[in-house]
């Protein structure tokens, strides 16, 4: 039995992407759905389209209100940092348990960063989803037995992320995200056929993996582009695309009655930015207080002794021995015995600093005062002082150039207040720096070795310079799309990008539900319930 709206989000697809490959006719599902239906592009959360996009869209209220931006935030009124799903996720509720309330029956299925309620129907967590918070469990009990029986695992169980492939591991990888799609498919209308549902929503994660990691095989303006290895595998991007979008018209079919949304809620392209010299950038100012360094253990001794022996050796070499390191350090990872996550750290002296960097993902830096009466140990007294400080330090940031073309590396420096109130502002970074996205910074992990470092340079701050060893290519964009056909729906496009807090209360709106005390607002051209 159809749900009355049935939603399937593609993780970070690109729009762009998605609008060309269904023009090309990789994505028929899509190009139908698209000549059907109501479009229009989504707009990601200001300075946190990375970490706090999926929550902002399930709860329809912004990071200063439900305050999650980050899979490891700093605990307020602390140094110390903390990963908000040992405790609370988001200090607010999801639409689907907002609807369950009402009386509707929702199956929710793998939404990234989202935690097991106790309200819906049907909740499937974590069985394929790019990050993983709180492993495989679902709701009701049997539900999780019976996926585990007739699906097992997903195809790709240990994550995405890897430091270097050669094509067979690429072809490996590429057809367990093409089967990760067709079996998530079919855990869909398992679940669908199970009992009748109001509300149904499927994530696909695969689009989320295939552009973090084979961004560079796509485009051959990448810095680390492997031609032959492109020419081999084909694109990758469209082949992963190509399957979501099968699984997308195999699940609308066996809801046909149903108001169908496909969307993105934010997107990908090439990995940008120098997030990984802020803290050096931090330090070289004179705003950051690096920690004392402490003796070098005999362990990680003997690894400096190894990674110098293997830099000595010939280019040619390396190359040639790389696969056969690859394979020994992973045996030695396998059969190291599991152990709790380290206890992630600033790794500054806060204490003794105006400012320090709090992670906010990597395409827009975070950045934290250290605020007297707020911080332990505050410096910058708040008012006057702080801001006067924080224009001084936006403005050395934005001086920042690239050392070899003379671009800005810094395209706009922010304060977190002027974006929004809310009652969880205080957990939030207090300056955002966005990184300008105009040139890839390329992958020393995908690039053999030949990345090229990045040189961030200013009158003030000298020349700062690493190399991105990074090993993902792909980095999240704040544009997203969606699509929507159904009873009362008139085709066409929109011309203003949609918020993505504006996709539950419009949800809702439809399923006769509306709700209150969000910012979100319910889109008026996908009409109210009955429509």
């Amino acid at each position: 039995m159809s749900p009355r709206l049935l939603a399937l989000g593609l993780d970070a697809a690109s729009p762009a992407l998605v609008e060309r490959f269904a023009r090309e006719g990789a994505m028929p599902h899509v190009r139908r759905l698209l000549a059907e239906g109501l479009s229009a592009r989504c707009r990601g959360v200001e300075g946190f389209f990375v970490g706090a996009t999926w929550p902002s869209l399930y709860t329809a209220l912004s990071p200063a209100r439900h305050g999650h931006h980050a899979l490891v935030q700093l605990r307020p009124g602390t140094y110390d940092l903390y990963r908000p799903q040992d405790e609370t996720l988001v200090h607010a509720q999801p639409f689907w348990d907002h609807l369950a309330r009402g009386g509707l029956r929702c199956a929710v299925l793998d939404v990234p960063l989202s935690a097991l309620s106790a309200h819906v129907a049907a909740q499937v967590v974590e069985w394929g989803s790019h990050d993983e918070l709180y492993g495989f469990c679902a709701r009701p009990e049997p539900l999780a037995r019976e996926i585990a029986a007739r699906f097992g695992e997903y195809p790709l169980a240990r994550g995405c992320d890897a430091e270097r492939r050669d094509e067979a591991a690429w072809r490996d990888f590429l057809e367990r995200l093409e089967r990760g799609a067709a079996r998530k498919a079919a855990l869909t209308r398992f679940v669908l056929a199970r009992e009748p549902y109001d509300f149904a929503l499927q994530v696909f994660s695969e689009t989320h993996c295939a552009g973090h990691q084979a961004w560079h095989l796509h485009d051959p303006a990448h810095p680390a582009h492997d031609a032959a290895l492109a020419a081999a595998l084909g694109d990758p991007l469209r082949r992963v695309y190509a399957a979501v979008d099968s699984a997308v018209g195999e699940i609308a079919a066996c809801a046909p009655d149903a108001t169908l949304v496909v969307f993105a809620a934010h997107g990908m392209s090439h990995w940008y930015g120098a997030q990984f010299l802020l803290c050096q950038i931090l330090v070289r100012l004179g705003v950051t207080a690096p920690l004392a360094a402490p003796a070098p253990r005999p362990a990680a001794r003997a690894a400096a002794l190894a990674e110098d022996a293997w830099l000595a050796l010939p280019e040619r070499l390396r190359r040639a021995l790389a696969p056969l390191k690859d394979r020994a350090k992973e045996a030695v990872r396998r059969a190291r015995p599991r152990t709790a996550p380290p206890r992630p750290s600033l790794d500054v002296d806060a204490a003794r600093s105006d400012c320090f960097p709090v992670y906010n993902g990597l395409a827009v830096g975070g950045i934290r005062l250290n605020l007297a009466g707020r911080e332990p140990a505050g410096r910058l007294r708040p008012g006057a002082e702080a801001d006067a400080f924080c224009a001084r330090l936006a403005a050395e940031l934005l001086a920042l150039r690239d050392g070899v073309t003379g671009r800005a590396l810094v395209r706009a420096v922010r304060r977190t207040r002027d974006l929004g109130a809310g009652e969880r502002l205080a957990a939030l970074p207090d300056l955002l720096v966005e990184w300008s996205d105009d040139a890839p910074t390329g992958s020393l992990a995908h690039a053999g070795g030949r990345a090229a470092a990045i040189r961030a340079t200013s009158p003030r701050l000298g020349v700062v310079e690493g190399a991105n060893a990074y090993g993902r290519t792909g980095e999240h964009r704040p544009e997203g799309f969606f699509v929507a056909r159904g009873p009362g729906i008139r085709p066409g496009r929109l011309d203003a990008a949609v918020s993505v807090l504006d996709l539950a209360p419009t949800f809702c709106a439809r399923l006769g539900r509306p709700m209150t005390g969000v910012e979100g607002r319910p889109l008026a051209a996908l009409g109210a319930a009955g429509s």
